[in-house]
């Protein structure tokens, strides 16, 4: 399509778009007008300017002759786009075939080539199919045609083609039997049109004797040949022919022809049985199959030949009797049996034959089942429906036969049980219970009435049957009074346990659950789960037990979803005491020196500790949290215990002395425990066994006028969020390297205080766990006489501890025999 074809096809799209807009398409493309002309020169300008593809070339129709094989080049196309890589596409072949490859496209600065080429399964064959519908694609950019291209294939004369199976590999094969006569044509070679050529086809395979009983030939028309000598006496024999096909100009093609010979067997007929009864229905129609009769032997051909003429029945070729007028017995009684005497015979020699006796017997046939007035039986009754309500009744008849008596019977097409409805007589009725409480027995029975007259044979209406069961909401809900106990310091939204609410009706235990009253403030109860939570803190001094009144109200167990039913219970929450105040032990520091027996365990003392707010409060925990190396000593309860026999020879042979730290904590249950520390000081002396030593304990209690403080330590339990976790471990490990450094430097200033005299570093100890609120009042307690002591006396003491008062917050030096004390 040169220039003019560009032209042409602009010319159509623009008048095409004119058509269209004015409503009124045409059939030609005239010459444009000047207007027309000055559109088609900016469309045409505008495609300049967009860089669109010019397309040089694409033909609408193509010839090829069918002599053309693979690698041929159908049509080339010719593009420019030089803006974008194109593309061209084979979107579809009609009829579908793969003799054409996807089409190349190749090219550089924008001018582009296109060729369809035959691929290399290509056999055309213009006999076959002469033309070919090929859908081309065309892409530059956003820019896409599509097109089709024809493709008709030219009968060549002077060309021939061996197709199809003769000339594959394997070859044609072809199946005779022996006893085909001498000559006879066993297949056709000769194509269409090749008469007029000059053809010759010739067997070029050798067919020596003794395996072939001799050649087979090809006549002029194509046909191959069986031999003169014929095939009998070559059953199971396999001859292959190579055949060659030439035509007078030269041209030729092979292939490959295998004649299998088949066994044929003895000419004997015979029947299996001489004598066969069949039963037939008398309502079958004229040209029904009655029965196959069949015979042993080749070629046979099938007869009556009694009675003869036969007005009811006909036999085939293929042996099928057949009825040839209707069985009436009302008005043909004696066709009610039908003595048949059926012939088999050979085609070719009807002298060979057999005979087979045939009885047909013809049975009266019912022919109208029984007729019910009502055809669907449809209810709907609710789950309290009482036994014997009536679902439905049933009348029918029987046409062939107003009198006679029918049979019902109740088919169930359901899960539910059927003894929930039953059949008397001709009345659905409700028969024990239509219960919905239990999952699967409600809401839907589907069942039928098989109705049976008594004819022959049997016929049979059945009356489909729908019942529907509407739920009823029977039962209220109940549930079961708790009681919950709960420590008064329980922290907002403990989960104080669930209620349990029941109710028999389906579904089951569809329950909703509320407070009595309206919200409380300090309890709830979740909607849907029962769940119980706490809202507000408790408080054991003010109200130790709580009642609440839950409300239950079922749901989605009735037909009607607005009918509800309600029940409550009581839950009671009791209030446990925790303790709010820390333990004070009587006296917070002890001084003892006991004479220990080697090898054997006595009593220290014994700590005695109250709660002056709670004097009912007995319950305490003791153990030994400081000063207990190697493990001397032992809290058995309340009673400080050393035990020798913890440890094991060698036993301790001179005295020493332990600070031992008591932590005394109250026994509740909260989630923290207030608690307090004790001080004992216990010096030990051996008792050896050689010397008779009276055993006495040196109890040393501070006086009044140096009154300890007391520490008080509350441990509070607290479980953190995960990722709180990780934080706290990576801070660890950097607070670990920091006190490795700073470890380093105590150990420095650890080697001074060795040095120094022991007595002051013990009573820094001391002192540094004990003091309180009551310390700035036992220093205003002193006696006045010490208090004017000398200036010079007091500056001449050895001040061996220093604190800081708890109140003030004022450092001051201590010390710790006489308790006088020195402000800084």
């Amino acid at each position: 399509m040169g220039w003019a074809g560009v032209w042409q096809s602009c010319c159509l799209a623009v008048f095409k778009q004119l058509t269209w807009q004015q409503g009124r398409p045409d059939k030609h493309c005239p010459l444009p007008s000047l207007q027309d002309t000055m559109t088609l020169l900016k469309l045409l300008t505008l495609l300049l300017a967009l860089v669109v593809s010019g397309l040089y070339s694409l033909p609408w129709f193509k010839d090829i002759s069918e002599r053309q094989g693979p690698g041929t080049v159908v049509q080339t196309f010719f593009f420019n786009c030089s803006s974008y890589l194109p593309t061209l596409e084979l979107i579809s072949v009609q009829p579908n075939t793969t003799f054409f490859n996807p089409p190349s496209l190749a090219g550089q600065q924008g001018k582009y080539v296109g060729k369809v080429i035959l691929s290399s399964s290509a056999r055309l064959d213009a006999l076959a199919v002469n033309h070919y519908q090929l859908h081309l694609r065309y892409k530059c950019g956003n820019y896409v045609m599509d097109g089709p291209l024809s493709v008709t294939v030219q009968r060549d004369i002077g060309h021939i083609q061996c197709g199809g199976r003769f000339a594959s590999q394997a070859g044609e094969v072809i199946y005779v039997p022996e006893t085909v006569p001498p000559g006879a044509r066993l297949y056709t070679l000769m194509f269409p049109g090749l008469q007029a050529q000059g053809t010759k086809m010739n067997i070029t395979s050798a067919q020596d004797p003794p395996y072939f009983p001799g050649p087979f030939s090809i006549n002029e028309k194509g046909w191959l040949q069986a031999p003169s000598q014929g095939l009998r006496g070559q059953a199971e024999k396999a001859f292959q022919l190579q055949i060659s096909v030439s035509t007078g100009q030269g041209q030729n093609c092979r292939g490959r022809l295998t004649v299998r010979v088949l066994r044929v067997p003895s000419s004997q007929v015979s029947f299996l049985q001489t004598v066969q009864n069949v039963t037939i229905l008398e309502n079958v129609a004229p040209g029904s199959d009655v029965v196959q009769v069949q015979a042993r032997g080749s070629d046979l051909r099938y007869e009556i030949v009694s009675p003869i003429p036969s007005p009811l029945y006909s036999i085939g070729h293929d042996g099928v009797v057949r009825t040839t007028s209707p069985l009436d017995l009302t008005r043909a009684p004696g066709a009610a049996v039908t003595r048949l005497q059926v012939k088999a015979f050979e085609h070719r020699q009807p002298w060979i034959s057999a005979e087979l006796e045939l009885m047909v017997n013809v049975q009266s046939v019912n022919r109208w089942p029984p007729s019910c007035l009502s055809a669907l039986l449809v209810n709907h009754i609710p789950e309290t429906a009482p036994v014997g309500t009536i679902l439905g009744t049933l009348t029918c008849t029987d046409p062939d036969s107003a009198g006679t008596s029918l049979d019902y019977q109740l088919r169930f097409y359901s899960s539910p049980d059927s003894a929930s409805i039953r059949l008397r007589d001709q009345v659905v009725e409700v028969n024990a219970t239509l219960d919905c409480d239990a999952p699967g027995t409600c809401f839907r029975h589907v069942a039928s009435i098989l109705v049976i007259d008594g004819g022959q044979p049997q016929m049979t209406t059945e009356v489909p049957v729908l019942v529907l069961v509407t739920p009823v909401n029977e039962f209220s809900p109940a549930c079961t009074p708790r009681t919950f106990r709960v420590p008064e310091d329980a922290r907002p939204h403990t989960v104080l346990g669930f209620m349990v609410g029941v109710d028999a009706d389906y579904p089951h235990d569809s329950v909703e659950y509320s407070i009595s009253g309206g919200p409380s403030s300090t309890f709830a109860v979740d909607r849907l789960s029962g769940k119980v939570q706490l809202l507000a803190p408790l408080d054991y001094e003010q109200q130790r037990v709580h009642r609440v009144t839950v409300l239950l109200m079922d749901r989605g167990q009735d037909w009607n979803p607005t009918y509800r039913r309600s029940g409550s219970c009581t839950i009671t929450i009791e209030v446990e005491d925790v303790n709010d105040h820390t333990p004070e032990c009587e006296p917070p520091f002890q001084e003892l020196t006991i004479h220990t027996p080697l090898g054997r365990s006595m009593e220290v003392t014994k700590v005695l500790c109250r709660i002056p707010q709670e004097p009912q409060r007995q319950a305490f925990a003791y153990s030994i949290v400081g000063g207990n190396s190697p493990s001397r000593f032992r809290m058995q309860g309340a009673v400080l215990v050393h035990d020798d026999t913890l440890l094991g020879p060698p036993w301790l042979e001179q005295p020493c002395s332990y600070r031992l730290l008591i932590r005394v904590a109250d026994a509740g249950n909260s989630i923290y425990h207030l608690s307090t520390t004790a001080t004992i000081i216990v010096h030990l002396v051996p008792q050896r066994a050689s010397t008779t030593v009276t055993t006495s304990t040196h109890r040393n209690t501070v006086s009044s006028m140096m009154t300890p403080m007391l520490v008080t330590d509350i441990e509070v339990y607290w479980q953190p969020e995960p990722w709180f976790v990780a934080v706290l471990t990576a801070t660890g490990a950097l607070l670990l390297v920091a006190l490795g450094w700073l470890l380093s430097k105590l150990l420095q200033g650890l080697t001074q205080v060795l040095r120094a005299p022991s007595k002051p570093a013990q009573t820094l100890l001391l002192n540094s766990i004990q003091g309180n609120e009551r310390s700035k009042e036992g220093f205003r307690d002193l006696p006045r006489m010490e208090r004017s002591q000398d200036t010079s006396s007091v500056t001449s003491l050895h001040f061996d501890g220093r604190a800081q008062d708890a109140r003030t917050g004022r450092d001051y030096l201590f010390h710790t025999h006489t308790g006088v004390r020195r402000w800084i």
